[in-house]
């Protein structure tokens, strides 16, 4: 099938071309919004949710009787509320403040201190003011049973009405923070954008820098760029598509954008590394082509070749991280599932760019790719080159590093082990946190109103832990004031209707997804009041969804454990090879996601990085850093073994084999991991704390693989193992010839 795909793609590439060329187009019109509602306007800021769970119980119920209508906040500070005098003039002005926005359609009711009989010293504008008296809250209702249409009129004519309070009151020093519900989501939405244009926009030019190092031409080095692109518009209109069917959260785009970006330029960079070898091969055997019109022969039997070696490498290698990404579908969150479903859509259409528009456009290229270029007589350029270059010689630095290796294996092997446990070991000290709120990114409008309503307007203040309570109220108050005497329990506020339910909500005094909120969740639920209750809030919404990865990690691992197994079964015909890469792989994961949290969660490095340090790891980065980073660090696997294979094939001889795959792949490999280091490192250089941590955590992953393990500890243990390597039982032996992916 794939020397079948390579011939249309050497025979008809303007076709294949055109086809991505209009697809590419499309796509990007599509997910930015040329045909009306685009990607990011369909993007969801949601807590991860289990259905079934008790925090989603609660929050049914609470979206159920919410009637509420929406609403726009003002907090104003740097005010003196003791000044009778500054208090007259404000007062002046916060009345043409409310005939100027009750006089906007759709605005039901304006609330703000001064609206008061008594003004400010009436008891029941308490709830508005400052605890420090120096500010205070205007809140505007819009009217029920609005348009969508109509109430985005009304809510951005508030919006802008509000903010220009601060200025009309004319005191220095004061300040105004307008905030909504659509504005926090919209400034995570928009940072959510702002790090897609900012990463690519670092990302894709030095990518291309590095691979022209790399062949040392531009030609050579924009074929994987090209497909990076079309790979990318295509899979965004893809997730747009998506978000029709499921939720897609803010930043799933960024995540997916990121993996897709890497294994395209990855994967673009094997075949057209493997292109150019064939194409050498056979520019040295073949007659210069005859006549116009005609496909170049050599071309030809390149493009044919390459799709089936490389070709064959990439496919598998997508196939093993589809899988891996797949597992998530068996965890109980309606999250995992849509990073899942998109993720593994995503790496296809990586592949499918890969192994058809590179192709492609290589063949349309043909024998101008091997013409010296202008780069190669750069001195700095061309000596770089040189040692990058992408033909190994059958000798060199690495095949050079794997017979080091094979005198002192164990020499090798034990200090390399020890240093991946110490580096995997602050995941003992983990502590996971889940809330959206802390995905507003810093130094916004919409953090400084968080902040300042935190510090001085406890009436906004969101709950840290929120009960539906199936009881009368008086039985729910009483209650309430049971839980008001608990550790931990700062605040309980008043006693809520909601519906046929009551609302109890409170504050900690400690943050609500530390260890300590999450025994005072768990000491709640633990609780029989005598009434059926639902305890919800950032606490319960993680002690859920961590139950739900507990609850579905043996299947979903042993899924992804027992299929990838089986693909490197029929790619090596070993038992062995793939049980050792199995383990060798979630060690460096578990040292990669060490890492992870020795920089996010102990704050290390936050001067570079540009971020504060959250106290802990988002939940949802470890989840997607284990089932993307495993389907990463077999990439490379993958891209090693196939080369040990196929020498393994000719020789019979183990060393020889990994000594020479090691050589052919290194160069390949260390120059895939660079570009892959730097797409990650784009997008860590973004604000969004979640997409930061799952950068790094992935960066990190490629680092330790394309170092620690596949340049040491895969030849290190196969030189210990020797010939056993390829010892399989005598029963698989003939599922092996029958089915096995052999070069």
């Amino acid at each position: 099938m794939l020397k079948a795909l390579g011939r249309v793609c050497a025979h008809h590439p303007v076709r294949v071309i055109l086809v991505w060329l209009v697809v590419t187009a499309g796509s990007f019109a599509l997910a930015f919004g040329a045909f009306g509602e685009g990607l990011f306007d369909r993007l969801a800021t949601e807590q991860p949710e289990v259905p079934g769970s008790e925090s989603a119980a609660a929050n049914a119920r609470i979206n159920a009787a919410d009637d509420s209508p929406t609403s726009v906040r003002l907090a104003l500070t740097g005010l003196d509320l003791t000044d009778q005098a500054q208090m007259v003039d404000v007062g002046t002005v916060m009345v043409a403040v409310r005939d100027d926005l009750t006089a906007i359609d759709g605005v039901a009711t304006v609330r703000d201190p001064f609206a008061f009989p008594a003004g400010p010293a009436d008891p029941a504008a308490a709830p508005l003011l400052s605890t420090d008296a120096d500010g205070f809250l205007v809140l505007v209702e819009l009217e029920d049973g609005l348009t969508e249409g109509d109430e985005t009129t009304a809510r951005v004519a508030v919006e802008q009405r509000l903010g220009e309070v601060a200025t009309d009151l004319d005191v220095t020093g004061v300040r105004g923070h307008v905030s909504s519900d659509a504005l926090l989501a919209a400034s995570i939405i928009d940072q959510v954008e702002t790090d897609l244009t900012k990463g690519e926009a670092i990302t894709l030019p030095l990518s291309l820098l590095v691979m022209v190092l790399v062949f040392g031409g531009f030609l050579s080095a924009s074929m994987p760029i090209i497909g990076a692109i079309a790979s990318i518009g295509s899979g965004m209109a893809m997730m747009y598509g998506a978000s029709y069917l499921m939720n897609l959260d803010s930043y799933v785009v960024n995540v997916l954008t990121v993996i897709g970006l890497a294994l395209s330029i990855d994967y673009g960079l094997l075949v057209v590394s493997r292109f150019r070898e064939e194409l050498k091969r056979e520019v040295a055997n073949t007659r210069p082509r005859a006549g116009k019109g005609r496909t170049d022969p050599a071309v030809l039997r390149a493009s044919v070749e390459t799709l089936h070696t490389a070709g064959r490498t990439v496919l598998f290698s997508a196939i093993t991280i589809a899988l891996s990404i797949s597992g998530l579908l068996f965890i109980n969150s309606s999250l995992l599932k849509a990073i899942a479903s998109a993720g593994v859509a995503i790496v296809l259409l990586a592949v499918l760019s890969a192994i058809t528009l590179v192709p492609a456009s290589l063949a349309l290229i043909g024998r101008r790719l091997l013409r010296p270029t202008v780069f190669r007589k750069l001195p700095l350029i061309g000596a770089h080159a040189s040692a990058l270059g992408d033909v190994s010689p059958d000798d060199g630095v690495f095949s050079r590093l794997a017979r080091g290796v094979h005198r002192h294996p164990w020499l090798v092997l034990l200090p390399v082990l020890a240093l991946l446990l110490f580096l995997a070991s602050p995941l003992l000290s983990i502590n996971l946190r889940s809330n959206t709120l802390e995905y507003v990114p810093d130094g916004t409008e919409q953090q400084a109103y968080m902040n300042v309503v935190d510090e001085k307007f406890p009436a906004l203040q969101y709950p840290d832990i929120y009960i539906v309570a199936d009881a009368s109220a008086a039985d729910a108050t009483a209650w309430a004031a049971e839980i008001a005497t608990m550790d931990h329990v700062e605040r309980v506020n008043p006693v809520t209707e909601l519906g046929e339910y009551q609302l109890i909500s409170m504050r900690l005094d400690i943050d609500s997804s530390a260890p300590a909120a999450i025994d005072v969740v768990r000491e709640l639920r633990d609780l029989e009041p005598g009434f059926e209750n639902w305890v919800g809030g950032a606490g319960a919404d993680l002690i859920d969804f961590t139950g739900a990865l507990a609850d579905g990690l043996p299947l979903a691992a042993g899924l992804v454990v027992i299929s990838v197994f089986s693909l490197l079964f029929l790619m090596t015909g070993s038992v062995i090879v793939p049980l050792k890469a199995l383990i060798i792989n979630l060690l460096s994961l578990a040292a990669s996601l060490g890492i992870t949290v020795y920089v996010f969660q102990e704050g290390h490095l936050t001067g570079v990085l540009d971020f504060t340090p959250p106290g802990g790891m988002e939940v949802i980065v470890v989840a997607l850093g284990f089932a993307f980073g495993f389907g990463l660090a077999m990439d490379y696997e993958v891209f090693l073994l196939s080369r040990i294979k196929e020498f393994w094939d000719k020789t019979g001889d183990n060393d020889y084999a990994v000594e020479h795959g090691l050589q052919k792949s290194g160069r390949i490999i260390t120059s895939a991991a660079l570009v892959m280091l730097l797409v990650f490192a784009g997008f860590v250089s973004g604000k969004l704390i979640v997409v930061k941590e799952i950068g790094f955590a992935l960066a990190m992953t490629v680092l330790v693989d394309a170092t620690l393990v596949r340049m040491l500890l895969v030849p290190s243990t196969m030189t210990i193992l020797g010939t056993m390597n390829w010892w399989a039982p005598k029963w698989l032996k003939p599922i092996y010839y029958r089915f096995g992916i052999t070069h």
